[in-house]
């Protein structure tokens, strides 16, 4: 039986609330100074994850060494002075102490042993490169960092403390679920999980992981959509007598082709733009074709995958087959990657496995 819970990730924007200019260059000089540290300690407690696992290899002079990666009071071959986890934090904390919160070191050093766990066996079979971290990495926080969440009606926001930093959100006309997931939160009805900054393009994000139960419908496990993510559709699914094209292939490649067309007239005609900031200036209407295809293939993807799992409620569908992906993509990759770089198959796949999981449906993918 799985979780009862399903955890969800709104991007929020925030604004500085502080009343001079002084101040909220303070507060921004001070969230850049934390994604410096998060950056270097990022790179730090991988580099040396990766040196206690390939630590045998140190030992190519010796015969007869044993170790152990483990604490020396604990266990008998054990050649470390505290716990695994303790060691890669005590480095961060030790280097970047009176620098950075250490609740956000903290759960950085989680999430990257973490991920480091799950991505073991690939690093050990050369399979893949060790983990790299940007300078623009979204840095997290446990839960206690933020204080005093509440709604304040002269300001129209959100308002809470980040550590000691006051922000406020910026919902803007929001016709997602973002301010309803706030309101619950305040009124102790969800519970806010560990959460991250990013910062980028001068603006402060908050990456907001709310744990919300799962949505309860009347579903039969005993009852099962089969779904094709197909070439002439985005998604063919059928029920017992009942069948759903969602989408077809002129629909979707029409306006996304028209897109790379008007970005590679402007990327001919950048040349000849009107300078006055360098390259950025020069690039302005490129960069605005690049997020204007990203937001659409975006918006497309999600109404196809929501059109699919509200059929799959109204069947009363409670496992979802997705049929042959394999095959698909062997299809897609032999059509001079054409298909393959603009379907994007596993953005679809993705978010389907989200919104089946957050509305109780089983997916199966074959």
């Amino acid at each position: 039986m799985g979780k009862d819970t399903i955890k969800l990730t709104r991007k929020i924007q925030l604004l500085v609330d502080a009343p001079t200019k002084e101040e909220k260059k303070e507060v921004y000089d001070t969230l850049y100074r934390w994604q410096n540290r998060s950056f270097r300690a990022a790179n730090l407690i991988v580099s040396h994850l990766y040196v206690q696992e390939r630590i045998k290899e140190f030992f190519y002079l010796s015969e007869g060494v044993r170790y152990k990666l483990a604490d020396e009071k604990k266990a008998e071959d054990g050649i470390l002075n505290r716990s695994k986890i303790n060691c890669t934090y005590r480095v961060v904390s030790d280097r970047f102490k009176g620098e950075i919160p250490t609740n956000i070191l903290n759960n950085l050093n989680n999430n990257i042993i973490n991920n480091f766990r799950n991505n073991l066996p690939e690093y050990q079979k050369g399979e893949r490169s060790l983990a790299n971290f940007r300078r623009d990495i979204a840095f997290p926080f446990g839960p206690t960092g933020i204080h005093g969440l509440s709604y304040k009606e002269e300001k129209k926001a959100f308002c809470f403390r980040l550590f000691s930093i006051p922000l406020k959100t910026y919902l803007g006309k929001d016709y997602t679920d973002k301010r309803s997931l706030l309101e619950q939160v305040e009124a102790g009805k969800i519970k806010l999980c560990t959460s991250k900054i990013q910062l980028k393009n001068q603006k402060i994000y908050f990456l907001a992981v709310f744990e919300v139960e799962k949505e309860k419908h009347s579903l039969k496990p005993e009852v099962i959509a089969e779904a094709s993510l197909s070439l002439e559709y985005p998604i063919i699914v059928k029920s017992g007598k009942a069948k759903l094209s969602i989408g077809n292939k002129e629909e979707f490649l029409y306006r996304r082709l028209a897109i790379q067309a008007a970005l590679k007239r402007a990327k001919s005609g950048a040349t000849y733009c009107r300078p006055g900031k360098g390259r950025k200036r020069k690039t302005k209407a490129v960069e605005r074709f690049h997020e204007l295809e990203k937001n659409y293939v975006g918006n497309r993807l999600h109404v196809y995958s929501r059109k699919l799992i509200d059929f799959c409620i109204k069947q009363q569908a409670g496992t979802l087959i997705l049929l042959n992906q394999e095959e698909k993509m062997e299809i897609a990759k032999k059509e001079d990657g054409f298909l393959l770089r603009n379907w994007n198959y596993y953005e679809l796949m993705t978010k389907i496995k989200y919104k089946a999981e957050k509305a109780g449906i089983e997916l199966i993918v074959d």
